[in-house]
């Protein structure tokens, strides 16, 4: 048998097993309320569309340059602006295919075999796998609710050997928390002091409930910041994200987006334009989370889950059901074969600790919100 790679052989991404065992049982069944995933039930924008159908009428879409069209980078920079107050240069605004094709291209151009990369648990499970198929050394930070589920410059110093970079997630996956102004500004201070390379992701950044989110970029100027159209946009399928980063690293973010994507999504990019003219549409998508999150925050406690994380922004509640199971996987499973629920175990998010934790999304229609709190209720002990 010939050879297959050890670095390939990283874990799965469970919530993608669940989405995959949801559509089995809708594909049979045709009953399935989906709390698994991080997909807005919403499709594109209608400009982003009509957008869309424009650019196919009237585009060739083939490749364009590798860092992006020129409207697309312009038109974010401009969104620094408008949202943060902040002047970015468009130079350093980079196109990805999706926030993930943004960590890979951060992750290599950053960092080198073997360094060591800092980030919350729980947290986004993938950003531990590519780490590990990268060749880099993901280093897990223990975080509870006295940290807000958030890392802190007394926990990095904690770890038992020093780290080379730092990811950080505000609002977080799977928790919803944030961190304010003077706790983003002191991790950054702290990293840029230690020579620690700093990764903000904000692809949650929009979707939030009390405090607007706090963007790393007006505290760092040598940190890289993530976003994408994928989760405030409500733009899944169409796989584009975003980067800013520093002047010493275009280059080789260049040269690497060249030989690893040749070019962004080209219809994604000419259609995205017209996202940003979409806020009326997208703040009522976020009202509507807000609601879900309002009848999940009521209504979870009283069926017995109390310990619940603050979920001060994105669209998940991050529960503790240690009073229900030692097994947060096998629970889930049961919770989808029996009430048509998906819902995803809290070992995708925290392998050590994740078996007595799960996570609800609540970016659906709030009927099916409501209608996945009945059966809970009647389901549960």
């Amino acid at each position: 048998m010939l050879k297959v790679s050890n670095r390939s052989q990283v874990p799965p991404f469970i919530v993608m097993d669940v989405m995959q065992a949801a559509a089995h049982r809708e594909k049979l069944e045709g009953d399935v309320l989906h709390m698994e995933v991080g997909q807005p039930s919403t499709p594109a924008p209608e400009k982003v569309i009509e957008a869309a159908k424009i650019a196919l009428d009237q585009d060739k879409i083939g490749y364009t340059v590798a860092l992006g069209l020129d409207p697309i980078r312009e038109r974010i920079a401009r969104h620094y602006q408008d949202i943060y107050d902040l002047d970015l240069a468009t130079e350093n605004v980079v196109v990805t295919s999706g926030s993930t094709g943004g960590f890979i291209l951060a992750f290599l151009a950053a960092f080198d075999p073997g360094d060591r990369v800092a980030f919350a648990s729980p947290g986004y499970p993938c950003y531990r796998n590519i780490l590990v198929a990268l060749g880099l050394e993901p280093v897990e930070i223990l975080t509870g609710p006295e940290t807000r589920f958030q890392p802190t410059p007394e926990l990095i110093d904690r770890l038992e050997a020093p780290i080379d970079g730092l990811l950080v997630a505000s609002p977080a996956n799977p928790t919803g928390t944030m961190i304010g102004k003077k706790e983003m500004e002191r991790l950054c201070a702290f990293c840029q002091a230690q020579g620690i390379r700093f990764i903000s992701d904000e692809i949650y950044h929009g979707i939030t409930y009390r405090d607007p989110a706090v963007s790393a970029l007006s505290y760092t100027k040598e940190g890289v910041i993530l976003n994408s159209f994928s989760k405030f946009f409500s733009m899944t399928g169409w796989r584009l994200g975003w980067m800013v980063i520093p002047d010493e690293m275009l280059r080789s973010v260049e040269c690497l987006a060249q030989n690893l994507y040749i070019s962004p999504h080209a219809l994604s990019q000419l259609a995205a334009v017209a996202a940003f003219d979409c806020y009326e549409e997208l703040n009522g998508h976020v009202f509507r989370y807000s609601k879900n999150r309002e009848i999940l925050l009521n209504e979870l406690p009283a069926m017995g889950m109390s310990r619940l994380a603050p979920a001060d922004g994105a669209f998940y509640i991050y529960a503790d059901i240690a009073h229900l199971t030692n097994d947060s996987k096998i629970f889930c499973s049961k919770l989808l074969q029996e009430t048509g629920i998906a819902a995803t175990p809290g070992i995708d998010f925290d392998p050590s600790r994740g078996h007595q934790t799960m996570r609800f999304s609540f970016c659906g229609s709030t009927e099916d919100v409501l209608e996945s709190v009945k059966r809970l209720k009647s389901w549960l002990p």
